[in-house]
């Protein structure tokens, strides 16, 4: 018995895993459904929309920035290994948009805005608000969970766009000032490796991003503990199940839109 007993445990924990993401996926169809039924709550949206969108932007585009900028210094240094210095330029601008721009963005919008999603439902469920939304013949995913999932959804590739020409900025400002670049052949590469593509890629990213941020912060709201004890521990799942399952999606979505 005693030789089975990790086995068993490791079992237990691969059900209970598989048993949280058909959770979490019933939680999913359930959002898109009612994205198309009415009753629609435009005011809602609108605060979400300022709520994830704009209030998210000084922290993605500081991370951008400072994240352009290293980059710039670790390919440099890299490259001089090969004589390749030149390729910094192109490699930055195909870096931030293919892969750090959405992903660090979706990150920094998780850990701001699933945590606050989560804290704020779990509050209401604590204080049995969502009990009165009931009571008043209001569905709770419709008046809290829609509105929030699709303003991130619309709003988050806009926060990596911004993201991406910060981040490439922050290259050029390290290139130009710090390695001696010509201010007008680093745009000149920078224009002429970057494909149409790569931004798009990006921006789909970002779109899928957003809707992993808003409907983990949504999910572990609405099934928070009773207490303080409860919401807080709905917080810290939500940004952490945010996080992997951003990492995990952007590398299926590297393997399909890049693996040929």
């Amino acid at each position: 018995m005693s030789v089975l007993a990790p086995i068993a445990a490791l079992g237990r924990l691969v059900l209970s895993g598989l048993a949280m993401l058909g959770r979490i996926a019933i939680f999913a169809g359930e959002t898109l459904s009612h994205l198309v039924r009415p009753p629609f709550y435009p005011k809602e949206f609108l605060a979400a929309l300022m709520q994830i969108g704009w209030f998210s932007l000084p922290v993605v585009g500081m991370t951008a920035l400072f994240t352009g900028g290293a980059l710039a210094l670790q390919i440099y240094a890299g490259g001089a290994r090969f004589s390749a210095e030149a390729v910094v330029p192109s490699i930055v601008a195909i870096g931030m948009v293919r892969e750090l721009g959405p992903v660090l963005g979706g990150l920094m919008v998780a850990a701001r805005v699933a945590s606050s999603i989560a804290a704020e439902i779990g509050t209401m469920k604590v204080t049995e608000q969502i009990d009165a939304l009931t009571t008043l013949s209001t569905n709770p995913m419709k008046y809290l969970t829609v509105p929030r999932v699709l303003a991130a959804t619309l709003a988050v590739p806009v926060l990596v766009a911004v993201g991406d020409s910060i981040g490439i900025f922050g290259g050029y400002l390290v290139g130009v000032n710090r390695l001696g670049f010509n201010p007008a052949t680093y745009l000149k590469n920078t224009r002429e490796f970057l494909e149409v593509w790569d931004i798009v890629s990006g921006l789909w990213k970002g779109a899928a991003f957003g809707f992993i941020v808003a409907l983990m912060g949504c999910y572990y709201g609405m099934n928070s503990g009773r207490g303080a004890q409860g919401v807080g521990r709905a917080t810290k799942a939500a940004v952490v199940a945010a996080s992997v399952l951003i990492l995990a999606t952007n590398y299926i979505l590297t393997e399909v839109f890049f693996s040929a």
